[in-house]
């Protein structure tokens, strides 16, 4: 019998060196500040006022008015990172070599270290009922504190995902980018997506495994559901879940909540690396 072939952003062990490893491709690139301050960028010309610096006088602009004006800049401001990683025991489902639980911890590590190289604080919130929280930080030792806590997770409890978001979107006050990295079999899931994508910067990873995306490959097998413990015989033609992915993603896009479907199965760090590319989360070096 053929060994399964592991995807080789899987492909090391412990899951806390897949992750660095995975950061080392992922960069992400700086957020442009709605706000005006002293800073690198020129954002615009106005009328001099008791207090402003000589130093700061734009010469042209008070050539042609004939008044004096002064220079204002953007400021690069840091977008605080929020991973939602999904802790509940759907997670722990593995048809194959590789779990949607190890592909998430590879996931949200990677990312959260890439965030943390560009300074941009970075914090997590569990979706299960067993309680996972790390405020956003920039120090690195709480990464790694985080991550190995992920490691050490069992991964047990009953998804809470939905009441998770409308969680997070009660706690978090200024504008942030809030990355969720779930299968999304909490029905109600996508709605609180959608509510939270209203206020904040969201972008969805669905991992997904190969036997959630087909029919099974196999005569009868017996299965449990691992949250509820709900038994069940299913059949070669039978389909384990419902919506797949391709639907969700549609659905939450067209409510401009971004989404990717990350499968367990395949390599996935190219289109990973374009897809956090085209939306400004990564830098434009990256390829």
């Amino acid at each position: 019998m053929a060994l399964e072939r592991i995807p080789p952003e899987l492909s090391e062990r412990p899951l806390v060196l897949a992750a660095k490893r995975l950061a080392d491709d992922l960069s992400l690139g700086e957020d442009r500040s709605l706000y005006v301050g002293p800073g690198l960028d020129y954002a615009q010309s106005r009328p001099f006022v008791d207090g402003d610096s000589v130093r700061d006088i734009d010469w042209r602009v008070t050539a042609r008015t004939r008044r004096y004006h002064v220079k204002e800049f953007e400021v690069l401001k840091r977008l605080a990172v929020m991973l939602l990683v999904d802790t509940s025991a759907s997670m722990r489902f593995a048809s194959g070599a590789v779990s949607k639980r190890d592909l998430a911890i590879t996931l949200s590590g990677a990312i959260g270290l890439a965030a943390l190289r560009r300074q941009s604080p970075v914090g997590v919130l569990g979706g299960s009922t067993r309680d996972f929280r790390f405020p956003p930080s920039l120090a690195r030792n709480r990464w790694m504190q985080w991550l190995h806590a992920l490691v050490a997770d069992p991964f047990d409890g009953a998804t809470r995902l939905a009441s998770r978001i409308d969680e997070l979107g009660g706690l978090l006050r200024a504008r942030c980018l809030v990355i969720a990295i779930s299968d999304l079999h909490d029905p109600e899931a996508v709605p609180a997506l959608k509510r939270l994508g209203q206020r904040h910067e969201t972008i969805v990873l669905q991992v997904e495994d190969p036997a959630e995306h087909g029919r099974l490959r196999a005569g009868f097998v017996r299965a449990r559901e691992a949250e509820t413990g709900f038994a069940a015989v299913a059949h070669g033609f039978t389909r384990w879940f419902g919506k797949g992915g391709r639907r969700v993603g549609e659905e939450l896009q067209a409510s401009g909540v971004d989404h990717l479907l990350v499968r367990t199965d395949r390599p996935f760090v190219g289109e990973l690396r374009r897809f956090l590319r085209e939306r400004g989360v990564i830098g434009r070096n990256a390829r």
